[in-house]
C-alpha cells in the first residue's frame, strides 16, 4: 500500500490544477488519469474547436476583405490536413506543457483507471505503475464528462457525430444538421457554415442560448441567421435514420407540419453527461443524484457527505457550469482547502464566472440575466447599447450590443448585477465585466475609468456612463 497526501482522479483542467496548486502548498499529490493530462478540454474541446474557429475566422475575413473593402481577395480551398495539422501541433505543445508542469511540480502522475475501494483509498489499474494507494488528507473526483447522446441514434465518427469526435470526422462536409442551441451547437454550427456547409441549427428551446439573457439570444440569432444559418427553435427531432452519403432526419417545428431533412453530417451537441462509470464510489459510501452529478454536501469546501472526497468540475451539478475556467477556481479552492489554508478560502462565485459562446458573432457574459434579476425579486435598470454606435463597431460592421443589468437604488442605480455582450472578439472584453460585476461595482464606479479610442470597449463605458447620468452619445 502507497501513501500520500492527496490523490487526484481525472488530470482535466479540474484535476490538474487541483494539483498544481497542492503541490504548490508542499502536498504530496498523485494525479491517475486514463487517457492524456489536459482532458477533453485540451484534446478534444475547448482548445482544438477554439484553433478551428480561428481558422474559421480568417475564411470569413476573405469575404469580407472582397464584399466589404474592395480587396479582391478570393478563397482557393480550405487545406483540410494543413489546417488540422497547426490544430494538432498546438494541442500536442499544450500537452507538453502540462506534462512539463506536472513534473515540474513534483506530481506523481500515474497512467491508469483509479476506483474507490473506501473513503481514503484508491486502487489504480496501471497502464504503467499503479496499485493501492492512501490518501492521508483526501481524494478528488475530477473525472469529467462525455456527450449525451439521442437514443436509437448511434455516433460513427462520420455521418452522425458528438462534440467530441465532430473535429476529427473526415473533411469538410457539404451540409450539416446541429442538433442543440446551446453554447457547443451554436460554435459548431458557426465553424461550418464558415468552412461553406449549408447549416441547420434546431434547438428544442424557444430560443437559442436558452440560460442567457434575452438578447442575447435575440441578437445572436439575428446574426447566425445574417450568415445563411437556417435556426429553428421550438423544435424537436421526431427521426434520424443514416445511409450511405449522410442522415435524414425529421423535425417538428414550433409551428406547422414536420420537415424531413438531409444532411451530410448530423452533429449532436445536447449536452453532457458527468463521467463516474468505473469509480466504485459505493465502495467509499458515495451516490449520484438522478442526473449522475455528485453533490457536495458543503458547497464552500465542494466536499461530499463523505469527509475528505471532494468534487471539481463537470462532475458538479448546478450551480456549477461545466466550464473549464469554472474549473480551475474549483480545483484551486480545494487544493487550498485540503492544505488547510487559513483563513479558508472563498467559495466559487458561479455567478461571477464569465461564460462565452466563441461563434460569429460571439457572445460573453457575466453574472445575472435581466429575467433571472427579476426573478430574484431585484427592482433593477437596464442599459443596451449598440456596438454600432461607436466608431469601431462600425469598422467590424458586424453589430451586437452591451446590456447591463444593475440593481435600482432610490434615486441612482446600485450594484451592477449583470453584463452581457454580442459582437465581434467580445469574448476578449468580458474580463472587465467580470471585475465589475464580481467586486459589486456600480455604474458610478466604472464610469470615472477611460476606455481607449477607437476601440469596441468604448461602448462598455458609454453603457455605465449613461446608467451613471453621465452619457455623452447616449440619450
Amino acid at each position: 500500500m502507497h501513501e500520500t497526501d492527496i490523490i487526484v482522479i481525472g488530470g482535466g483542467t479540474g484535476g490538474y490544477s487541483t494539483a498544481l496548486r497542492a503541490a504548490a502548498l508542499g502536498l504530496d499529490v498523485v494525479l491517475a488519469e486514463r487517457d492524456l493530462v489536459g482532458g477533453t478540454c485540451l484534446h478534444r474541446g475547448c482548445i482544438p474547436s477554439k484553433a478551428m474557429l480561428h481558422a474559421a475566422e480568417l475564411v470569413d475575413g476573405i469575404s469580407e476583405a472582397r464584399e466589404r473593402w474592395g480587396v479582391k481577395a478570393t478563397l482557393e480551398a480550405v487545406d483540410w490536413s494543413a489546417l488540422t495539422a497547426t490544430r494538432d501541433d498546438i494541442v500536442a505543445r499544450n500537452h507538453r506543457g502540462v506534462e512539463g508542469h506536472l513534473s515540474h511540480a513534483g506530481v506523481h502522475v500515474v497512467r491508469g483507471s483509479a476506483a474507490l475501494t473506501g473513503p481514503r483509498t484508491v486502487r489504480i489499474t496501471p497502464v504503467g505503475a499503479g496499485g493501492e494507494w492512501t490518501a492521508r488528507r483526501g481524494i478528488v473526483l475530477a473525472t469529467g464528462s462525455r456527450p449525451r447522446t439521442l437514443p436509437g441514434l448511434a455516433p460513427d465518427g462520420r455521418r452522425v457525430v458528438t462534440s467530441d469526435d465532430a473535429l476529427f470526422a473526415p473533411g469538410l462536409p457539404g451540409s450539416v444538421l446541429v442538433l442543440g442551441g446551446g453554447a457547443i451547437g451554436v460554435e459548431y454550427a458557426s465553424l461550418h457554415r464558415s468552412m461553406g456547409a449549408d447549416v441547420t441549427l434546431v434547438e428544442a428551446a424557444d430560443r437559442l442560448l436558452p440560460l442567457e439573457d434575452a438578447d442575447v439570444s435575440r441578437h445572436l440569432t439575428r446574426g447566425l441567421k445574417k450568415r445563411g444559418i437556417e435556426v429553428l427553435t421550438g423544435a424537436r427531432l421526431e427521426h434520424a435514420e443514416p445511409y450511405a452519403d449522410g442522415v435524414r432526419a425529421t423535425v417538428r417545428p414550433a409551428r406547422g407540419e414536420p420537415r424531413t431533412l438531409d444532411a451530410q453530417r448530423l452533429l449532436v451537441a445536447v449536452g453532457r453527461a458527468p463521467v463516474t462509470d468505473g469509480l466504485n464510489l459505493g465502495a467509499a459510501g458515495l451516490t449520484t443524484d438522478d442526473r449522475g452529478f455528485i453533490a457536495p454536501a458543503d458547497w464552500s469546501r465542494l466536499e461530499t457527505a463523505v469527509p475528505g472526497i471532494h468534487v471539481v468540475g463537470d462532475l458538479l451539478p448546478p450551480p456549477s457550469l461545466g466550464l473549464a475556467h469554472a474549473s480551475f477556481a474549483e480545483g484551486l479552492l480545494v487544493a487550498e482547502t485540503l492544505a488547510g489554508l487559513s483563513p479558508r478560502p472563498r467559495p466559487v462565485d458561479y455567478d461571477s464566472v464569465p461564460r462565452v459562446t466563441y461563434s460569429s458573432p460571439q457572445t460573453a457574459a457575466v453574472g445575472l440575466s435581466e429575467a433571472q434579476a427579476r426573478e430574484r425579486g431585484l427592482d433593477v435598470v437596464v442599459n443596451t447599447m449598440p456596438l454600432t454606435a461607436v466608431a469601431k463597431g462600425m469598422v467590424h460592421g458586424q453589430g451586437g450590443m452591451v446590456k447591463v443589468v444593475a440593481e435600482r437604488a432610490g434615486a441612482g442605480t446600485g450594484q451592477v448585477l449583470g453584463v452581457h455582450l454580442v459582437g465581434p472578439h467580445v469574448s476578449e472584453m468580458v474580463a472587465e465585466s467580470q471585475l465589475i460585476v464580481g467586486w459589486d461595482a456600480e455604474p458610478s464606479d466604472v464610469a470615472q475609468h477611460i476606455h481607449p479610442h477607437p476601440t469596441l470597449s468604448e461602448a462598455v463605458g458609454e453603457a455605465f456612463l449613461t446608467l451613471a447620468g453621465r452619457g455623452l452619445h447616449q440619450v
